[in-house]
């Protein structure tokens, strides 16, 4: 488990992904590819995704749980898809930009 807040990096240990914090506090089971993400810099990734959270991730793109207490932005993609314990992180949609009428 990591102690999460704002702006920590995370690497995963399976695949290239790295993502930061966007919200989220205190001790998370945050995984990528299935294994514990760690904080960037530790370690080189080693291994491959487990079968059922290979999804991969998208540069850019933010990703946040069903009750929003965690989101996280990718910064590096990679093979592995994100979650908290068990549950996989979902893709959050864009807010629509107002009119310019």
């Amino acid at each position: 488990m990591v102690d999460i807040k704002p702006g920590l990096r995370l690497q995963s240990t399976v695949c290239l992904t790295e993502a930061i914090a966007v919200t989220g506090a205190g001790e998370m089971d945050i995984r990528c590819g299935g294994a514990p993400m760690i904080e960037a810099g530790s370690v080189s990734p080693n291994g491959e995704p487990a079968a059922d959270a290979a999804g991969g991730t998208l540069m850019g793109k933010r990703y946040t749980n069903e009750g929003d207490s965690l989101e996280l932005l990718v910064i590096k993609a990679g093979d592995g898809s994100l979650g908290l314990g068990d549950e996989l992180l979902e893709l959050k949609d864009s807010k629509p930009l107002p009119s310019s009428d």
